[in-house]
């Protein structure tokens, strides 16, 4: 049997014998589990300032407008106690927001949809439709049937799968546990959906939220979200905190977020974070606004011109297996002077024993670190580029620029759009 919450509420508790022990106030849920098992009922009476607690196993039936208990009448708990891993549906689901994990979206909740089975009830969706307000409202039945006299239509339910929601409680201390235990872990969400929801939320939940986010993930949230709000998320963060955040950005998204903080608090933050992406993230931040320089990556792969194909491919694999993203190879001298250019798909198709200084493309097209950001975009323009190299005066390669990266450092409203 199907039931929603908003119609148990306020039903009676009797006994077989028809004593009334008050009214349904809410219920509480073990969570753990795909679909949690209600583990008990608090009861209230009209006197009551507070509810009390009937354990689950003491509950008979729901039949009619009543929830009817065991016999002997059971002992009621005076106190309301809420421990690890539990919720009260009414107080911490019903008509707050929480996160669609499989939508990666805020939704409010209506209603929440219960399943009564072999003398359980467990919670199976809740309901984020218009149809859970006409149903608390009692107007269900009669919007249903004026719908279907003038439209031959009935407003379909709206139910997210309970498996796919995560709550955000108000309460800043037991909002950790319950960001932690939905099957499907928030940092599964898309970086860029993410960021969404996090812009969606007031500022308490989401600090709360963004709090709960493994390393990786919280990185990968801040890209994304809009340049106001990523100096917001790090208020409450102490400086390591900002520091392991800034370790795991890209490094260019990480100068981005720098160059936006005071110059103390840059040295500040700066000293925190290891020596070698400290140093990467210092010779950036050099680099004037609105050059090439500013708007470039360092996480990039050169290759001595004198390697074979097979050497090249195995010290890819040791030493730039971090690279989230490999767009081209480029063959350098002894002295990392840039002599050419190789795809991976280059490589895995030429002879094993050739080396790159054969198999590599020379008429290379770069820019300086000097240049301005609209040279770099006539350039990503006129040849239809995925990625350019940007070199020093001496020719050394200093990093690379992507599409995306030019794009965003000419339309700003094309990094953030929202």
């Amino acid at each position: 049997m199907f039931v929603f919450l908003t119609e148990l509420l306020n039903r009676r508790v009797v006994t077989p014998s028809g004593l009334s022990l008050g009214k349904v106030w809410d219920f509480k849920i073990q969570l753990g589990e795909l679909f949690p098992q209600v583990c008990a009922v608090c009861i209230k009476k009209f006197t009551d300032r507070q509810a009390r607690i009937l354990d689950w196993q003491e509950v008979e039936s729901l039949s009619g407008n009543v929830l009817k208990v065991r016999e002997p009448p059971p002992s009621l708990l005076p106190t309301l106690e809420i421990k690890e891993q539990e919720i009260l549906l009414r107080e911490e689901i019903l008509d707050k927001q929480v996160v669609d994990t499989l939508g990666a979206k805020i939704e409010r909740v209506n209603d929440i949809h219960l399943l009564m089975t072999d003398g359980e009830l467990r919670v199976v969706h809740v309901d984020v439709g218009i149809r859970g307000i006409f149903r608390r409202l009692g107007w269900g039945k009669w919007v249903d049937a004026v719908t279907n006299w003038l439209f031959s239509y009935q407003i379909p339910q709206k139910l997210i799968s309970w498996k796919y929601v995560q709550p955000l409680a108000e309460d800043p201390v037991r909002q950790t546990l319950k960001l932690n235990v939905s099957q499907r872990k928030i940092s599964d969400i898309n970086p860029s959906d993410l960021a969404d929801i996090l812009e969606e939320l007031d500022h308490q939940k989401r600090q709360a939220v963004f709090g709960t986010l493994e390393l990786e993930s919280a990185a990968d949230a801040l890209e994304e979200v809009v340049p106001r709000m990523q100096t917001t998320l790090l208020e409450n963060l102490k400086r390591e905190q900002v520091a392991d955040l800034l370790e795991e950005m890209a490094p260019d998204e990480a100068v981005d977020l720098l160059s936006r903080l005071s110059d103390d608090k840059q040295v500040r933050i700066l000293e925190e974070i290891a020596r070698e992406k400290r140093e990467i993230l210092e010779k950036l931040l050099i680099h004037p606004e609105g050059k090439a320089g500013s708007i470039m990556t360092t996480e990039f792969v050169t290759l001595d011109q004198n390697l074979t194909v097979a050497e090249a491919l195995e010290k890819i694999r040791k030493d730039f297996s971090d690279l989230e993203v490999v767009y081209y190879l480029y063959v350098v001298d002894q002295e990392k002077h840039l002599l050419g250019v190789a795809s991976l798909r280059n490589l895995l198709l030429a002879d094993p024993n050739s080396t790159l200084e054969q198999l590599m493309y020379r008429a290379i097209k770069k820019v300086k670190v000097s240049d301005s950001k609209k040279r770099v975009l006539n350039l990503f323009r006129k040849y239809d580029f995925v990625v350019v190299p940007v070199v020093d005066k001496e020719n050394v390669v200093r990093g690379i620029i992507t599409l995306k990266d030019a794009i965003q450092a000419a339309l700003p409203e094309f990094k953030k759009k929202r």
